[in-house]
This record gives C-alpha cells, structure tokens and sequence, in this order.
C-alpha cells in the first residue's frame, strides 16, 4: 500500500505540475472568470486531455495484487485494474466549469478507461459521469458567490467523489482490490483537487491585489492627467498623458491618437510612429473605425508597415465623447507574454476614464470659448471706435438722408440684438448668421460706400447649423486686416457648399493682400501679439479654432491659403439642419 501511495503521489506531482502551466496561461484564465458556452466547451476539451493524461499514467494492479508501474499504460489485461488520478481531474473539471463540464471529462475518462481496459468493466462509464454531475451540482451550490467552494469543501466533495467510485469498485471487483487502492488514492485524489483549486484560487487572488495596486496607481495617474486632458486632446497634452502612463505602467510603449493623426508616442517604436503623421498601423485603424477595442499579440495583427518595429503586442482603445470616437488609446508591449488580463482591464478602465476626463474639458472648454465669444461680440458692440464711428456716421446721415439715418440705426440695433441672441448658443442657423454679418456690413458700408462687396454662394438650406459668429468671425477679419491702403475693389466671398451627405465646407474668400508669413504659422493656433501682428491680437480666429476642434473634431481645424492676390479661410464641419436636429431631440 506503502509504494501504491508513492506511485500515486508521482502521478499527482504531474497533474500539479500541468495545472500549475495552465494557470499561468492567458487564455485558461480567461476561461475560468465567467462560464459560457464557449468556456465550457473549451474546458471539456482541456480536462478531456488531462482525464486521458491519468488513464494513461496510471499504476497497473494485476489480478494477484501485484503493482506494476510502465511508464505509459497501453493496454490493460482485463483481468488487471488500475489505481490513477482520473476522480481527481473530472472533480476540478466539475468546480472549476460546472457539472455539465464534469459529465463530459467524465464520459470521455470512463469510456477510455473501458477502450484501452478490453473493453471491460463499463461501470467506470456510468461511476465517472455520476461523480462529474453530483460533484458540479453540489460545487455550485456551497460556494455561494465565490467563483470556487472553500478548501474544506473541495476537499469534502473530493472525498465524496472518490467514495463513490469505491462503491462502484467494491460492488463488481469485491473487498480485495477497495483494501488495497482505499485509503491512497482516497487520500491523494483529496489533496489533489484541493491543491489544484488552490492554485487556480491563490493565482486570481494574487491578480486581484494587483489589481488593487494597480488602482492606486491608476488614481493617481487619472488625478496627474486631468489638467491635460481638461485643455483637450491636442499634441501638447496627448505627449505629457503618454509620459505620465508610461510611468506609471509597465508599457514599453503609449501613445494618444485623434481620428486621423498621431498625436503623442512615447516609448518603442517612436522613430516611425511620429506625432502629426498619420495613424499608420491597421489595428488603431479598425479600432478607431469600430469604436470597439482590439488586441493584437503578433506584429502581423498590430500591422504596423515598418518592418523594423519592435512591438509586438497591443491594446487599443476608442476614446468616447457623446458617443462619438474622438481618438484612440494605444499601448504596448516588445514581449508578447507580458500581455495578461491585468494589463486588459487596466487600460479599459483607463480609456473610461480618459473618455470621461475628455468629455468633462470639453464641455468646459466650450463653455469657456462661448463666454469669450459673447464677451468678444459684447466688446464689439461698445467698442469706442465702432460704437462712435457708427452713430457719427448715422449722426451725419441725418442731415442729408433721414431715410437711410433710420436704416443705419435699425441695422445697428439688429447688430447688437443678434449678437446677444447669437452668443448665447453654440451653434445657430445660416439665416441668423447671415443676418448678423448683414448688419454689420451695412454700417461698414455706410461709412466706407463703395469699399467693401460682399457675395454669397450659397450651396444648402437656410436653416443649416454653423458655430455661433463663425461668419461673422470671417468677414470682419478680412474687413480690418486684408484691404489695408486699398478704398475699391475689395471683394468678400461667403461660400457653403456641400462635399457629401454628411459633410460641408465653410469658406471665406477675400482678393486682399494676404497674410505675412510670420503671422500666418501663428494664425488660428494662438493669440498673436501685436509685435508679430501690428494690429489686433487674432483672440477671435483662435477661438473658432478651437470651438471648431470642440465641437466637430480636429478634422474641423481651420484651414488657411494665402497669397499675394487673397486668401482663403476654410473649415469642414458636419452638415446639420436645425429642422432634423429638432425632430431628433423631441423623439
């Protein structure tokens, strides 16, 4: 019984040592945390294996006693029997997927136990399809809300599993051979579904504290990256929220996208995957494209083009404003075998968060920009030179023109109502915006007759929806700047039209001087000193730079073509029309 016990406790050592291998494997691991169709099938064909693994090895008892032990189990004399660890593997087939997952290992270790035995003794079938049943049923009802039952009772239920195959044995092979095999394989099957359990329990326990590690980290990362992610996703904030999580990651590489371009890359990798290219690997490709969040654990899925890129797996995932995808999270790894489900929930709990930070900035950064454009169209409206030279020239009208006096002053109120009305919104009809830069073109025109024409090409509806003062933005600054020592010949193009079903351009066009190239790579990108500039500080165009990044994107950015003989100011926005916009809202 001695050597029996030791023979057995070998056996045991290799369903350990293999059960151990398999907890250290992503995908087992993945198996194990939620029971589905597809785990559990998946679990039936690993135990499967293992079952057939402990027919296989186990130790041969011939008919007068004696113990044999070849080194595999090839056939097997119908007159001999055999002690294994078969119970042990359909017990943890049964805790860990669940009793149908046990009566599948079950059938497959009994009908192999019956084929390589001759044949013989098919109470095996039926004792190994039993245990697999009863052991899943009452796994699952003592371990409550815990993924596994406690050691004790995985213990109790290893030991009423192998009971019941000694039952089976006593009753077609008798006394003699339950003597011999009881107390050994009762004792060993016992501890080793005990030990297998707490394996697969000591492991996810484990990755739970470092989790909890990695939440603290995560914190503190979230509370380090807010003040960049409250200016918006840019280039500037995207490269500081890539070195902060590479820091406080183990990533070998981070990097921060919007829709089309590489905004940030740090770590491996950044020789090719540069900041202001374009997004160049198909995996950010399709995630971007999905909104969905894609692995990758070759370089052939990543699909980076550079054939000397060091990364070799991948987590990406959208970043999610009003549900619409904004840009992408990208990490990654030289080693594949770094990738573990810790790294997974990491970064989706990241991405939530950045997603939630994002939408959070750019609702303040709307805010903000509106309340400087209303300021900005207030400022207009008391401006000392506009406000006096309108009622001057309206004061001098009155003496010749008391008609058009009226209608300068009717023009002038207009101007100021919609510019209250208008800067209160962020998004306001084409017929309101028109009416706005109307007004203010007539006075303009009173003042300077015959200097200024302004003409509109007009490709959609009226009730289209452009950024509040987004034309108004455009014809004024072509009216301060773009005519200077020119009194005729100055011609404003307005121009909407649309490119598809869901796109438009907005485009302001001017046959002025053009733009000084020193001004001209600040223009729209920040407040220009009046040392660059000469005059103005360009506080309104980089506002509707940026309100048309907010809102739209920065596909939306504005877009500048000058020369001697004009310029060109352009943007591409989403066509909407308030009608549908208001049918939506109201469903």
């Amino acid at each position: 019984m001695f050597n029996l016990f030791i023979l057995l406790m070998e056996r045991l050592g290799i369903i350990m040592l293999l059960a151990f291998l398999l907890v250290n494997m992503r995908f087992f691991r993945n198996l194990i945390e939620k029971r589905t169709l597809k785990s559990q099938i998946w679990l039936t064909i690993i135990f499967a294996i293992f079952v057939v693994m402990a027919n296989l090895t186990g130790v041969e008892i011939t008919s007068s006693k004696e113990v044999v032990t070849p080194l595999i189990i090839t056939g097997l004399p119908q007159s001999d029997s055999i002690a294994n660890t078969r119970v042990l593997v359909i017990t943890a087939a049964s805790l860990t997927g669940g009793p149908y997952v046990g009566m599948m290992v079950g059938l497959i270790g009994g009908l192999h136990r019956v084929v390589f035995g001759g044949f013989s003794d098919y109470f095996y079938i039926v004792s190994s399809v039993l245990i697999g049943y009863l052991v899943g049923i009452c796994g699952d009802r003592v371990k409550g809300n815990n993924l596994y039952p406690s050691t004790p009772w995985v213990a109790v239920l290893a030991f009423f599993a192998e009971l019941i195959q000694m039952a089976f044995i006593f009753t077609f092979h008798g006394i003699g051979l339950v003597t011999l095999i009881f107390v050994p394989m009762v004792l060993l099957n016992t501890i080793g579904a005990s030990l297998f359990i707490e394996i697969l329990k000591t492991y996810l326990s484990n990755e739970r504290q470092l989790r909890a590690v990695q939440t603290k980290d995560v914190l503190e990362l979230t509370n380090k990256t807010l003040p960049y992610f409250r200016k918006g996703l840019d280039f500037d904030s995207a490269k500081h929220v890539c070195q902060i999580i590479k820091q406080y990651t183990n990533f070998d590489a981070v990097g921060l996208t919007d829709r089309v371009n590489v905004l940030a890359h740090v770590g491996a990798g950044e020789d090719h995957h540069i900041a202001g290219e374009p997004v160049i690997t198909d995996l950010s490709k399709t995630a971007i494209l999905t909104g969905k969040e894609k692995l990758a654990y070759s370089k052939k899925e990543i699909g980076c083009p550079e054939p000397s890129c060091p990364l070799t797996s991948a987590i990406v995932f959208p970043l999610r404003v009003n549900n619409q995808t904004i840009g992408a999270l990208k990490l990654y790894f030289c080693e594949g075998s770094k990738m573990t489900v810790v790294e997974e929930n990491l970064v989706r709990g990241l991405a939530m968060i950045f997603s939630g930070q994002l939408a959070i900035g750019i609702a303040e950064q709307q805010t903000s920009l509106l309340n400087e454009a209303e300021i900005k169209a207030l400022q207009v409206q008391i401006n000392p030179h506009f406000f006096f030279n309108a009622i001057n020239t309206i004061g001098a009208l009155m003496r010749v023109n008391v008609e058009k006096a009226h209608q300068a002053l009717m023009q002038l109120s207009v101007f100021f109502r919609s510019s209250l009305r208008n800067g209160q919104e962020k998004e306001v009809t084409l017929d309101q915006e028109r009416r706005h830069v109307d007004s203010y073109m007539s006075i303009e025109k009173l003042r300077f007759p015959n200097k200024f024409t302004i003409d509109y090409q007009i490709g959609v509806p009226d009730d289209t929806l452009l950024p509040s003062f987004c034309l108004q933005i455009f014809v004024e600054n072509a009216v301060r700047h773009a005519f200077k020592g020119r009194k005729q010949g100055n011609q404003i193009i307005i121009r909407l039209k649309k490119i598809d079903d869901k796109r438009m351009e907005v485009a302001a066009i001017d046959n002025g001087n053009g733009i000084d190239p020193d001004v001209l790579k600040y223009l729209g990108k920040k407040p220009v000193s009046e040392s660059k500039k000469g005059s103005g500080t360009g506080t309104a165009l980089y506002n509707l730079n940026m309100r048309l990044k907010g809102l739209y994107g920065t596909s939306s950015q504005l877009q500048v073509e000058t020369s001697d003989s004009g310029t060109i100011f352009k943007t591409v926005i989403p066509l909407k029309s308030k009608s549908v916009v208001n049918l939506v809202d109201n469903n």
